[in-house]
Parts: C-alpha cells; structure tokens; sequence
C-alpha cells in the first residue's frame, strides 16, 4: 500500500519534472520570439506566461506540502551544516529552513575558506591537522589528500552515529576547531557549533575551468566528513553536477558515491527536500544521486 509520503514524494517529483519542462519550454519560446515578426510575438509571449506561472504554481506546491512531507522525518537528529565559499546564502538559508522542518536540531555551521579548497599551503594544513587529532582517535591512514584529512578530522570532532554516541572531550573539540580556525582554513561563531548526527554540505554550481582540483578536495571533503556520522548530503545547485564540480567528483567516483549522497539543485523548492529525504534515507545506510542533472538517479529518493 502507498503511503502518504510516499503519494506525496511522487507528485513532487511530478512537479519538477514539469518546472523542468517548462524552463526548456520557455528557452523554445524565447527563441521563437527573437526569430518571428512582432505578428507573432504577443502569442508567444502569452505563452511563455503561462508556462512560468506553471513554473511558480510548482514552486508553491512544493512549499506548501514540504512541512506535511518531512514532518517528523529528522526529528531527534542534529545536523551540522558546512559551507563552501562559493554557496549562495539563500541556498543555505533555505537549507536550514528545510532541515527545521523535518525535525532536526541545528548543531551548527562551519564555513570552509579559500585558503582550504584551494590548497595551497598543504604542509601547513597537515601539520594542524596531526596536531588537532583528539586524544583516544586516529585518523583513517588511507586519507592522505587535504580534503580528505580535514574531514575526517572534522567528522571526528563533530559527528557521531546515532549507534555510537561516544563523546569526544569538548575540550579537545573547541581546541581542534580553533587551530583550523587560526589556521585560517575554517570559519564559524565560538560557542555555536555542537557535536551532531548528521551533515550537509552547501556548494555551488558548476566550477569555472580554472578551478584545478578544488571540486574533487570539496568531493573527498563531503564523503570523509560524512563518514563519521550517521549519513550526509552533498548538495549543490544548477551546474554542480557539471565538469569537475564537487556533485559531479562524486557522482564519478564510486566509493565516494557510495559514502555521501548528492544533489545538484538544492537552489529549488524540490531539490531542498531531496535534501531532506536523503538525509532520513542515509540514516538507513544508503545513499542516492538526486535531481535534474547528470548522473542523477532519481528526482527525490523514492522514500
């Protein structure tokens, strides 16, 4: 038997689909209008109309049936939010909204520098990183990169499974925290970050050429970090799943895929609940590739 949630995760999905349809439409109309003679021009403009109040009647939809939809569905859970420096501050404002919705507690934000994804004093970071390590952990050997290293440490300071709530000393939490932060590689508010559950991180669209290898450290960053928790969410917005962009390194690296799931609209009303729903499914232990872009599995997670 279909339950309500799951009735209603369909006709998200369906509205997306439409929204998604509606924006190539709208591409087809302009161009028409551009190319026809001013005889044709008020008809299509009527249409292109029409199909963006389509478009806002989806987006309404969506907000008006995430909090019957997500209802309870994180609830008991903490969630610690990380930024990458090119994440929109609306993106990441609706993401904490979205999270507030389902249930979960805000355990705070870390925010990752320049200095950090750009990865240009790499010996440095190391020597913080090996020094920060809270008495009775070990970082996993194998992660050697910089995003790796920094998330593992991170997740080691910040996360737990909700299977085993052992605690880091608080002490060795604020002092490993204050060394990334001098550091200059993270930034965040003293006494706003707690330990959570779970996590998601806010990127942003797709990378210009330039970029080098900042993708795949925010990649290896996401999946290391989320590791340590009970699950994770790589969420980016239109483009990220695009190039060497953070959704698109992951999406093309199984191991990582199989450690964090990804979404590669979360600047639409869909996309944040993709967010959410694959949150709760993470808790499950499994992860998915969601929304309109390549690699993309699914719109939302089917439950």
């Amino acid at each position: 038997m279909i339950s309500l949630r799951q009735h209603a995760i369909s006709l998200v999905a369906v509205f997306l689909a439409l929204a998604v349809g509606v924006a190539l439409g709208s591409g087809f109309v302009a161009d028409r209008v551009n190319s026809g003679g001013d005889s044709a021009s008020s008809s299509l403009r009527s249409q292109n109309d029409a199909l963006s109040a389509q478009v806002n009647a989806s987006d309404s939809f969506n907000a008006a049936i995430a909090p019957r939809l997500l209802r309870g569905l994180l609830a008991d859970r903490s969630v610690v939010v990380v930024t990458t420096p090119d994440a929109a501050d609306a993106d990441v404002t609706a993401v904490k909204q979205i999270l507030n919705q389902a249930g979960a507690g805000f355990a705070g934000q870390i925010g990752l520098t320049d200095e950090l994804v750009g990865d240009t004093s790499a010996q440095k970071l190391t020597t913080i990183v090996d020094q920060a390590i809270p008495a009775g952990a070990q970082l996993r050997p194998e992660l050697t990169d910089s995003g790796g290293r920094v998330g593992d440490l991170l997740g080691a300071l910040l996360l737990r499974r909700v299977q085993s709530p052992a605690q880091v000393n608080p002490g060795d939490v604020t002092a490993g925290l204050q060394a990334l932060r001098e550091g200059g590689y993270i930034s965040y508010v003293d006494g706003s970050v707690s330990p959570g559950q779970l996590a998601v991180v806010v990127t942003g669209g797709e990378l210009p050429a330039n970029s080098g290898a900042r993708g795949q450290l925010v990649a290896r960053f996401a999946a290391s970090f989320g590791a340590r928790g009970a699950g994770a969410v790589l969420a980016g917005r239109a483009g990220s799943a695009d190039g060497g962009s953070p959704v698109a390194v992951v999406r093309s690296d199984g191991s990582l895929a199989k450690t964090v799931s990804t979404v590669d609209d979360v600047d639409t009303s869909a996309g944040r609940i993709a967010a959410a729903l694959a949150l709760a499914e993470a808790q499950r232990g499994r992860t998915g590739a969601y929304g309109t872009g390549a690699g993309a599995s699914a719109v939302v997670p089917a439950t």
